[in-house]
């Protein structure tokens, strides 16, 4: 489906300034807010339209090259592979982010651990730039509680079963009773001795003694997606600590990506700098451009002016969805020569004569 036009969306012109797309922004994000009745999915329009409007960069390439310019993701953020999908949003100083955020809930730092379920793990690992950009696959070393190889998780000794706590009697609570000047009031509580399953072992694991779980030392082999962002984060179920007689918990894997020395990334973007000298800048030429597949020729108009943006399309990062790839940005920066000899002095002064002579106000008009 077409993506809108980020001015239609905030109800703005092409010409509006700054501080007429942040008026827009606020506006357009209170009235669609979900907690206010809003539609869901047009809040996230505004603040997708917003993120790249209110940056200079971003809206100039979104003005030459459209909704390819900003990489067809512009709010970044982290990805949770087999869960939801986190999207960071920009509410400016409207203070609706702690709304919006009891409202989605969050990511690995609200995971809880549940009765009967092993507890969450979060760990976090560093790739780097083209790793992240054509994926790739590593080993977690990680030392987590695992199920007592002994006693296969029951917490009993091999050959002996489990029997009715006799704490509780089965029921996995215990009552107490306090005496206060308003009369008796009971309170249940999980019982100590069974932690609330009810049944304890007729003799308890010699190896684990009766814990059900042991430190383990694990090798997990993780997938990283093409196209995986910085600050991204990968779920496995079950990968996190055992825990007895449940399931284990969840492994949450946080992406770190080591910075390039040449390139950065915006969305599905991939940005560079290219330096010519002001002859090819004046006449035209081809130039070599380095790119995550390798050198790319790149052709460059008479004219071109410094700060002069190039789209490489195909040359950028993949989709996570799948299918095609983000577009390599190339901005022309032309060096002024700072030492001339005498010769090229004065070859300069006699274009300059010319171009005079010509009705020509300098070099490049």
């Amino acid at each position: 489906m077409a993506q809108r036009d980020y001015y239609e969306i905030l109800g703005v012109s092409k010409s509006a300034s700054a501080d007429e797309i942040k008026k827009a922004y606020r506006r357009a994000a209170i009235e669609s807010h979900p907690d206010r009745g809003g539609d869901e999915a047009k809040f996230k329009e505004v603040n997708e339209a917003y993120e790249v409007l209110k940056d200079p960069g971003k809206r100039q390439r979104y003005d030459q090259f459209g909704h390819a310019g900003v990489g067809g993701n512009p709010t970044g953020g982290g990805y949770d592979f087999g869960s939801a999908h986190n999207v960071n949003f920009d509410f400016g100083d409207l203070g609706l982010g702690d709304i919006f955020n009891s409202f989605f809930g969050g990511g690995p730092s609200a995971a809880k651990t549940q009765p009967g379920r092993g507890r969450d793990v979060e760990t976090r690992i560093e790739v780097d730039f083209n790793d992240a950009v054509f994926g790739t696959e590593v080993d977690l070393n990680l030392n987590l509680e695992d199920v007592c190889p002994h006693c296969k998780g029951t917490t009993a000794e091999p050959g002996y079963q489990l029997k009715t706590c006799d704490t509780c009697n089965g029921s996995g609570q215990v009552v107490h009773v306090t005496r206060t000047v308003f009369g008796n009031i009971q309170q249940a509580s999980i019982c100590p001795v069974c932690k609330g399953s009810g049944k304890v072992p007729e003799k308890v694991c010699t190896v684990c003694h009766g814990k059900g779980t042991m430190p383990k030392a694990q090798t997990i082999k993780l997938k990283i997606p093409a196209g995986v962002d910085d600050g991204a984060t990968i779920r496995l179920r079950e990968h996190g600590e055992a825990v007895a007689g449940g399931k284990k918990g969840d492994l949450y894997v946080n992406i770190r990506v080591k910075p390039h020395k040449k390139f950065t990334r915006e969305g599905d973007l991939i940005l560079s700098d290219e330096h010519i000298d002001m002859v090819v800048a004046a006449i035209g030429g081809e130039i070599d451009v380095d790119t995550v597949d390798g050198p790319v020729r790149m052709k460059i108009p008479a004219g071109t002016q410094s700060h002069s943006d190039f789209k490489l399309s195909g040359h950028g990062v993949p989709h996570l969805r799948g299918g095609s790839r983000g577009a390599h940005i190339v901005t022309i920066l032309v060096d002024t020569p700072t030492k001339l000899n005498k010769q090229q002095q004065e070859l300069l002064k006699e274009f300059s004569e010319a171009s005079d002579n010509k009705g020509k106000k300098g070099f490049w008009r």
